[in-house]
Formats: C-alpha cells, sequence, structure tokens
C-alpha cells in the first residue's frame, strides 16, 4: 500500500516528466524497451537509483515535449471543466477531470511519437547518408585499419594498441566505447587521410552488425578478443554472437585475425591460421617471470635470442595476454624495444575497466563497466591472489544473458566463492537468487549482504571500507534492469 501511494504521488509530481526522460535516456531511446519497463514499474518511485538524467540536447528537447504536451492536456482539462460549470456543457466535468488526471500516463506514451517521427524522418536518413560517406572514406584511406571485435574487452583493447602504436606511428582511433555505424561514420568524417594506422572498435548489439561494419570499414587486420553470453535479448544464443563476431573470418587472411585462445567459447569458431595470443605469449614471443600484484604486471617476452622486460600498470594476469599481442604487433609494425615499453608502461587502466583507486586508506577495483562472465573469471582470479586486511567483493550480477541466465549466474557464484572474499555484497535483484546458489555450492563462509538501496550503497562507500581493505567492484545495472 505504501509503494503504490509513493508510485502514485511520483506520477503527479513535478519530477515524474524528467524520471520519464531518463528511463527513455537508460534504454538509449529504444521505445520498445522503455515500454516494457514502464509497464512493468510498479512504483515509479524507486526508478532512479543509480543515475540521473544526462541533460543532452536530446533529452531538453524531449523534456520540452512532454512538459508541453502534459501542460496542454491539462489546460484543456480545465478549460472544459470550465465550459461544464458555465455553459452546463454535457460531460464537461467529469472529461475534464479525467483528462487531468491520466495527463501524465498518456503523454508518457505519446512522447515515443516524436521520438519515432524525429528518428525515421531527421535522425535516420542523415545516419543513413552519413554512413554511405564514411564507407568511401574507410576504402579510400591508405593506412593500416584494425579492427577490434569480441564479446568483452574491445575498448580496453583499442585503448592498448592506440597508445603503444602512437609511440612511433600516427595512429586514430574510435573513442571511448563509440563502436557502431553511426559513431564510425563521425570517426571517419574526423580523419585527415594522413593516418598510418585506423584502430576501429567494433560493437556487436545485434546478428549482422559486425558483418556490415566489415563491409562499410574493410579491415585490414582483426582482434578478436573474446567471446561470452553478452547482448542474448538479440543475439538469442552465445553461437549466434559468435557467428556474428567472426564473420570477419570471410573478408581477411586467417593470418591477420587475432584470437584470444583464452575464452574457451570461442574454440568452435577458430579457424586453421588464426594467430592466437593467451597469457603465455603471441606470434612466437614466450611469457616468463611474471610478477601481479596491486602495482600491476611486470614480465618478460622472449622470442629467441631476444628478452624484453614488460611492465604495465594494468591490473591482473588476464591482461599479460593482450600487452603480449599488442606489443607483437607493434614490432611486426616497425616500433622499437623502447617505444613498445613505453607504450606499455603508459597505458592505464580505461575508466571503471579494472581501474584502482584509494578510498578512506583501502584499496578499490573498479570494474562497473564489465558485463560478462569472463570479466568475472578475471576479476575474481585477481581478487583470490591479492592480499588484504579484509577482501570485500561487490557485484548487482550481469545483464542481458538470456537463456544463460540462470547458469552464468550460478557459475558467477562458483567463482566469487573460489575467491574467498570476507565480504561478499549482492544487489538484489532477480539474479541474486542464482549468484547465492552458486556461493552456497561452494560452501562459501564469509559475510554476505544483499543490498536493496545500490545508490546509497556506493555513493557512502567510504563508510563501509577501512584501511588496507581491498574492493572489487564488478558490473552495475541500469535502472530498466530488475
Amino acid at each position: 500500500m505504501n509503494s503504490l501511494f509513493r508510485s502514485i504521488k511520483t506520477i503527479y509530481s513535478p519530477a515524474f516528466p524528467k524520471l520519464i526522460i531518463y528511463m527513455l535516456q537508460s534504454v538509449e531511446y529504444q521505445v520498445w524497451p522503455y515500454l516494457k519497463w514502464f509497464w512493468r514499474t510498479q512504483d515509479f518511485s524507486t526508478v532512479r537509483q543509480r543515475k540521473e538524467l544526462d541533460k543532452t540536447r536530446a533529452a531538453k528537447l524531449l523534456l520540452d515535449t512532454l512538459n508541453i504536451g502534459i501542460m496542454v492536456e491539462i489546460l484543456i482539462g480545465l478549460l472544459l471543466i470550465v465550459l461544464n460549470l458555465t455553459n452546463h456543457l454535457a460531460g464537461g466535468l467529469l472529461f475534464g477531470l479525467a483528462l487531468i488526471l491520466i495527463a501524465p500516463i498518456i503523454w508518457a506514451h505519446l512522447i515515443c511519437i516524436p521520438l519515432v517521427a524525429g528518428r525515421l524522418l531527421i535522425s535516420g536518413p542523415r545516419e543513413r547518408k552519413l554512413i554511405r560517406r564514411s564507407k568511401q572514406i574507410f576504402v579510400g584511406h591508405q593506412g593500416l585499419k584494425i579492427a577490434v571485435a569480441g564479446s568483452y574487452g574491445k575498448t580496453s583493447m583499442k585503448e592498448l594498441l592506440r597508445i603503444v602504436l602512437s609511440e612511433g606511428k600516427n595512429v586514430a582511433a574510435t573513442p571511448a566505447n563509440k563502436n557502431v555505424a553511426s559513431s564510425h561514420a563521425v570517426f571517419a568524417k574526423k580523419l585527415t587521410g594522413k593516418e598510418d594506422i585506423l584502430i576501429i572498435e567494433f560493437g556487436e548489439g545485434e546478428p549482422g552488425d559486425v558483418e556490415r561494419f566489415t563491409s562499410t570499414i574493410k579491415p585490414d587486420v582483426a582482434l578478436i578478443t573474446g567471446l561470452s553470453p553478452a547482448h542474448l535479448d538479440k543475439y538469442k544464443t552465445i553461437e549466434a554472437a559468435g557467428k556474428d563476431i567472426f564473420s570477419l573470418y570471410g573478408s581477411l587472411p586467417v593470418e591477420k585475425i587475432y584470437v584470444n585462445s583464452e575464452s574457451k567459447a570461442a574454440d568452435a569458431f577458430i579457424k586453421p591460421g588464426y594467430q592466437t595470443y593467451n597469457r603465455h605469449g603471441a606470434l612466437g614471443w614466450k611469457v616468463e617471470a611474471v610478477t601481479s600484484n596491486l602495482e600491476g604486471l611486470s614480465f618478460k617476452l622472449v622470442k629467441n635470442d631476444k628478452k624484453i622486460n614488460i611492465k604495465s600498470t594494468l591490473l591482473g594476469r588476464h591482461e599479460i595476454g593482450p600487452i603480449s599481442i599488442v606489443a607483437a604487433i607493434a614490432m611486426e609494425l616497425g616500433l622499437n624495444e623502447k617505444q613498445v615499453k613505453d607504450g606499455i608502461l603508459k597505458a592505464k587502466a580505461y575508466e571503471h575497466r579494472m581501474q584502482p583507486y584509494v578510498l578512506n586508506h583501502a584499496h578499490i577495483i573498479d570494474d562497473t563497466y564489465n558485463g560478462n562472465i569472463e570479466g568475472i573469471r578475471a576479476g575474481t582470479e585477481l581478487l583470490y591472489e591479492l592480499k588484504a586486511n579484509n577482501k570485500i567483493y561487490v557485484s548487482p550480477g550481469l545483464v542481458d544473458q538470456g537463456k544463460e541466465d540462470e547458469a552464468v549466474h550460478r557459475l558467477m557464484g562458483e567463482l566469487i566463492a573460489d575467491a574467498k572474499p570476507d565480504k561478499v555484497v549482492l544487489m538484489k535483484n532477480s539474479a541474486t537468487k542464482y549468484i547465492e546458489a552458486g556461493l552456497k555450492k561452494k560452501n562459501y563462509s564469509g559475510q554476505l549482504i544483499i543490498e536493496t538501496n545500490p545508490l546509497d550503497f556506493y555513493t557512502n562507500l567510504k563508510n563501509f571500507v577501512a584501511s588496507g581493505d581491498i574492493v572489487l567492484m564488478q558490473n552495475d545495472w541500469t535502472d530498466n534492469y530488475a
């Protein structure tokens, strides 16, 4: 009863339009996911738990449209009420009241009309034109084009490549995790044509994405970082995701495709002649004398009579493979040993990807962008290896796991238990019971905390940790996931 009252109060509050645009923005302005979220929400006061509305130009325009629409409907309702009182308009009172009462709900749906219309009539045609133009730019560019694809680790791999290769080459790379066709087109538009190397991150949101990107960009080299359950709301199966990611095979010589062989799910897609890399080495270079701690990694790359001492601030043994393949590619492209070593040392963890910082003399490892089981495996392996007064593991679980949801989260619970943290904090949602089952299977004996208010927990993290603690935070759920 209290939640119903809070929800009604929220719907008729001045903040409701902003909440609606926040919901749209959280699902990247996709109408169907937004409507499904709206329809299943029972308490609108709990919708905005993790973030706030990013006041972009599009968000402001939609918010203004929504506010005006609600206000116009309310004014029409008031006009009908006045006409009823002055001119005895039949049904005017009830109809006017109904219009006023349902205005927020009606416009929460009507706001989809300008959104769809704008996409069909304005942004869609503009985007298609930009993509056609980008194909001409990419095909005509004389630089070496490197595609980075996979279910996970793409942005980190792309940044590592960019930083290291920039020590000796003129390099341009797609920014942040901008990895869809429209982002590629914007990137192409900014190219000068004088770049030696282009690095393009390939996202995978639905079947055919990677194949389309390949057709547009025509890469010369491809790195496939791995395959795991991700975006299974669209791909349905991990096999379908793998088929799309490995569609690069049809347009590149096999010796120009480098695959992370630590990804077991990728095994079925590896063809004879593929170059593989892992924590043991790459392209004939062998890894020796590994040290891994909170300061980062150090190891040797050895090939015949050559030895290179590598140091990196990146955390976790899972980074050895990517560092090795980037070093090997860089040397094949003509960079010298010093340039390779300097570039690797300059590379920092990308935002929210195993990103370390200190809070109240505790070490926090922020891996909240991670959203796949292989990332969980890498993070829990690191947590087990590190020394601390208390080890704390924090996660809500993973999203878009499709029919693999239960199996993946049970495995996640087992991996967490194997890391032996002193405390496990799970954000209460539909995945929690499966993670708990995995913990139970491995007889986890530490403290388990189920948190119902994620925003409050993350905001007040400094009050939860103490000097000497290590906290690993993996993944975060946007508010549209329950």
